[in-house]
């Protein structure tokens, strides 16, 4: 399926010479597809990887150090879902953008639960396609400005350093998003976070309306981290703010 155009958009401009925007692998079952985004985003300053499938994808990770990957949720043999848990588990930081059909919730849902940072519906726009691009490496260059300490309340334990967390001495695993935006909830215990403060955090201002991807960590943190996540103990929802993690 190929991305829109949009007539009344004028193009973007051509990056400085020798300005590289960033290593991105398209992971994309459909050649189509995958000919026009590699075209358009080496015209733009981006070195592009191609991968039509999952396990193709994992091997190019193997040899080059990407940036981010555009991710198809789609495809053939291993599967989107399937091939963004594997990238996850090898590479916790880098940014992952799955390619989802329009509309399609599930889709969506079940790609942030797999651990992508950020999806985008086909058929989409270039504009909108490279302004994600650029904010995701951007975030996955700056280096992190909170404190390397421990963190503990009650019997969550956060370990920013090693990227651990541990519930009662067992360890549980989370995404990259769940454990940043767990780790401010808990530097920041007993405040109220509103909803575009935290979604700003993880995922730029440009996202701060999108309440969804906020739902989705949360929900998640409950259900690996509270005993019981209808009736939670740290993760407390602040009615029309956000929310708040337990007081120390």
């Amino acid at each position: 399926m190929s991305p829109e155009t949009n007539s009344e958009a004028r193009p973007e401009a051509a990056p400085e010479p020798n300005q590289i925007q960033g290593a991105v692998l398209i992971v994309e079952d459909d050649q189509s597809l995958r000919r026009t985004l590699n075209t358009t985003l080496v015209a733009l300053g981006f070195d592009i990887g191609q991968a039509s499938t999952g396990e193709e994808a994992l091997t190019r990770l193997l040899m080059v150090e990407y940036e981010a990957v555009l991710l198809d949720i789609n495809m053939p043999g291993m599967g989107g879902i399937e091939t963004c848990r594997q990238m996850r588990k090898l590479y916790p930081r880098l940014p992952i953008l799955m390619l989802t059909v329009r509309d399609s919730e599930d889709d969506k849902v079940a790609g942030l639960d797999a651990g992508a940072d950020d999806y985008i519906s086909k058929p989409f726009q270039m504009r909108e396609l490279t302004a994600r691009l650029r904010s995701a490496i951007r975030r996955h260059r700056a280096p992190e400005a909170y404190s390397q300490e421990p963190l503990s309340v009650g019997n969550i334990r956060l370990d920013p350093v090693r990227r651990i967390v541990e519930k009662a001495g067992v360890p549980v695993h989370l995404t990259p998003k769940e454990l940043q935006i767990l780790r401010l909830l808990m530097e920041k215990a007993g405040t109220a976070l509103s909803h575009s403060t935290l979604l700003t955090f993880a995922w730029g201002a440009e996202y701060s309306e999108n309440r969804e991807y906020l739902r989705v960590v949360m929900n998640n943190l409950r259900k690996k981290l509270e005993d019981d996540p209808s009736n939670p103990e740290y993760i407390l929802t602040e009615s029309h703010i956000g929310y708040r993690f337990r007081d120390r």
